[in-house]
């Protein structure tokens, strides 16, 4: 059905269904993710019936990874370079580019820093059988009304099974006192193997630890969208890994290649979900209007969370409407989904995060 038939604008649904896909998974994990986005892909079509007729050829539905990494459910994403919290015109796209060039020597440097401090850190022992802990506060936005509206601050734990796979049973989520199991998308009889969509720690370990090397791998790995600026698509991938317990030498490596990404900055106002606020990286999607930002411990370097927002006005809210956001609070390795970690894996765990 063409869309005259159908009354949808092909450029308001392309930056619908592209934010929709930035934002975290829904919280109902009794379902797998991937049925989740079908039914958030329906939603924004129905949407889509009062809006506008564009002449433009409607592009082909753009659609994340099947699975979310189970460390880092969402990607960090928004705030307009120099954009305050509370809102603000954004910046001309020349200016931004001019900043942009002359901001990435200063973001390389605090990369390169970060992961100096993320190759000293132990390394761990974990095995197939174990399963990484994560223990976060997340908030996101509910777009199904057509505005942003932001919902509370939720406790999340996450249990990632560790075993290399093919699994059914990925694993565990617990919000807000209500447990959910994590399962491969129905109708998937082998289940799903671990990788750059469900990152163990083993698989982690495997990853190139030469920056360029590393880089050209994420390039060819990370899923394509048609539209998507590819730069954005890959810092975004790199984001997505982080935030859970991570093999130090792949963490390194992971900064170093996110330092040579065009476009990525300082962030000197980046605050987490519970408001820490610390050094920032950050890189604008200036085709969707949203920037991703990163946060770190300013002492130690540890990644702290990440935010995002929308940094120019649209249908959903005004520039600096907050998307997402999350804090890490605890990661460990764990023997059992459901169980807390002991004292001692805590003390791990501090080496690590």
């Amino acid at each position: 059905m063409n869309d005259n038939a159908t009354g949808a604008s092909p450029e308001r649904r392309d930056d619908r269904e592209e934010i929709a896909r930035l934002l975290p998974a829904p919280a109902d994990w009794d379902l797998p993710c991937e049925q989740h986005l079908r039914h958030k892909d329906l939603l924004m079509h129905h949407i889509d019936h009062d809006r506008v007729v564009r002449t433009r050829p409607a592009r082909p539905l753009l659609r994340p990874a099947v699975l979310a990494p189970l460390t880092a459910l969402a990607l960090a994403c928004a705030v307009t370079a120099g954009i305050a919290l509370t809102g603000g015109d954004p910046a001309p796209a020349d200016t931004a580019s001019r900043r942009a060039a002359t901001d990435v020597q200063p973001a390389a440097a605090l990369l390169y820093r970060i992961s100096d401090a993320t190759e000293t850190r132990a390394d761990l022992t974990v095995r197939d059988d174990q399963f990484a802990y994560t223990r976060e506060k997340r908030r996101g936005a509910d777009l199904t009304g057509g505005k942003a509206v932001l919902g509370p601050l939720v406790d999340r734990e996450v249990w990632a099974a560790q075993e290399q796979g093919p699994l059914r049973k990925l694993g565990m989520i617990r919000e807000n006192g209500a447990t959910f199991p994590v399962n491969a998308e129905l109708g998937d009889a082998e289940g799903t193997p671990a990788g750059i969509n469900r990152p163990t720690y083993r698989w982690l370990s495997s990853l190139p630890t030469e920056p360029d090397e590393l880089l050209t791998y994420l390039y060819a790995k990370t899923p394509q969208a048609d539209g998507r600026e590819r730069d954005q698509a890959v810092f975004e991938q790199i984001g997505s890994l982080l935030g859970g317990v991570m093999p130090p030498r792949t963490g390194a490596a992971l900064y170093r290649a996110a330092a040579k990404i065009p476009g990525v900055t300082p962030a000197p106002q980046a605050r987490d979900a519970i408001g820490r606020k610390g050094l920032g990286i950050a890189r604008d999607d200036t085709r969707y209007g949203i920037r991703t930002e990163w946060v770190f411990d300013k002492e130690d370097f540890a990644f702290l969370g990440s935010r995002s927002y929308l940094t120019k006005d649209t249908s959903y809210g005004k520039a600096g409407t907050l998307l997402s956001s999350a804090a890490e609070l605890e990661h460990a390795i764990v023997d059992e989904a459901g169980r807390q970690p002991t004292d001692a894996q805590r003390t791990q765990t501090e080496r690590q995060s």
